[in-house]
């Protein structure tokens, strides 16, 4: 590379970096909402809604930092393909981010993948790669890396190091920050999903890094291999007919970036149980949410209730991760989940419980 290219590659880099930084600039952090669960006096919910970023997903914060990770190590020129392997959210937020910078995206992505998913990737000037078998997105991503002599992005890989887990705005230091001015302005307990292992990383950290007494749950769907690697670190990968139906977390194998280690506990979560969860609070909220909420909520029910059983109080912090409109023809269709056994309705009145005295 002569001394020309060198200078022009560097000047589209610190353009490149002042368009995203002036996003998110352009952005008011998300809002704290906060639910009183009549069920139990003295126990207050508040959900950190990620749906309001302008991607509508907590992915949007994801996509930013691996972005800008990618930029300052030098793997993002110009003309570089970026590929992701991705259940939707993530390339979604990517694929804005690579339409800011001008450069061309390809999402892998499970076959699966609900439709309005995809129209979002396209909407942001994306291209799609559907792969049968969801256990093949990471090869399928490095290959046509390779074909492409593009970038893979990988979440996978750099979620947990991409982000500042100290501070810079992250998404733990956003919710301690709007906790300050409540009754229990120290969550007893803070509750997430994991997909990449990122989000429970950064918040894991930060929490220890700030010595709060703050207690980390991680809510996992039933057919992930997270909540087992947990409970046994030689358990790494999950047999070949188990995955699970909620998008966005849960994941075959043990992802580099999951940190059992920061973690107090981990709660499997049924899929039916997910999708019960998610109808109740949307009833709830006036608005719908999507699954990986759902997740989160039926985790925050079990705790809620071991808190009142223990004679505490306090407050329970999780993330609504994304709207439920990407999902009007999937977990908010019933003739959808009916066709696949999933028999949601039995579970909905557990977290309808929680809103009423």
């Amino acid at each position: 590379m002569n001394r020309a290219t060198s200078d022009a590659a560097r000047a589209w880099r610190t353009d490149a970096i002042r368009r995203i930084e002036a996003d998110f600039n352009r952005s008011a952090d998300t809002h704290l909402i906060r639910i009183d669960l009549l069920r139990y006096p003295g126990i207050s919910l508040y959900l950190k809604d990620e749906s309001s970023h302008p991607t509508g997903s907590l992915k949007h914060r994801l996509g930013r930092s691996l972005f800008l990770y990618a930029l300052c190590n030098g793997w993002i020129g110009p003309d570089t393909c970026v590929i992701e392997a991705s259940s939707g959210s993530t390339a979604v937020s990517e694929a804005y981010f690579a339409r800011m910078l001008g450069l061309r995206f390809l999402a892998v992505v499970p076959a699966s993948t609900a439709a309005p998913k995809l129209d979002a990737i396209r909407f942001y000037g994306g291209e799609i790669h559907a792969v049968d078998d969801p256990r093949t997105v990471y090869d399928v991503a490095h290959r046509l890396a390779r074909g492409t002599g593009g970038h893979y992005i990988d979440q996978f890989t750099y979620a947990e190091r991409a982000t500042d887990w100290r501070g810079n705005n992250n998404i733990a230091e956003s919710i301690f920050a709007q906790m300050a001015a409540e009754e229990h302005p120290i969550p007893a307990w803070v509750v997430c999903g994991a997909g990449t292992g990122g989000t429970s990383a950064t918040i894991g950290r930060y929490i220890a890094y700030q010595r709060h007494a703050t207690r980390l749950c991680v809510a996992d769907p039933v057919h992930s291999i997270f909540h087992r690697h947990f409970a046994d670190r030689s358990v790494v990968s999950l047999p070949q007919d188990c995955a699970s139906r909620i998008e966005g977390i849960g994941r075959p194998r043990v992802e580099p970036s999951f940190v059992p280690t920061v973690i107090d506990r981990m709660i499997a979560v049924e899929d039916a149980a997910s999708i019960g969860a998610m109808r109740a609070l949307s009833r709830r909220l006036g608005r719908r949410v999507g699954g990986s909420t759902g997740t989160n909520m039926v985790a925050v029910a079990e705790l809620a209730a071991a808190m009142a059983h223990g004679g505490e109080t306090g407050s329970i912090v999780t993330i609504l991760c994304d709207g439920g409109e990407r999902y009007g023809c999937t977990y908010y269709d019933d003739d959808w989940l009916r066709a696949r056994g999933v028999d949601w309705m039995q579970h909905e009145a557990l977290v309808d419980a929680l809103f009423d005295a």
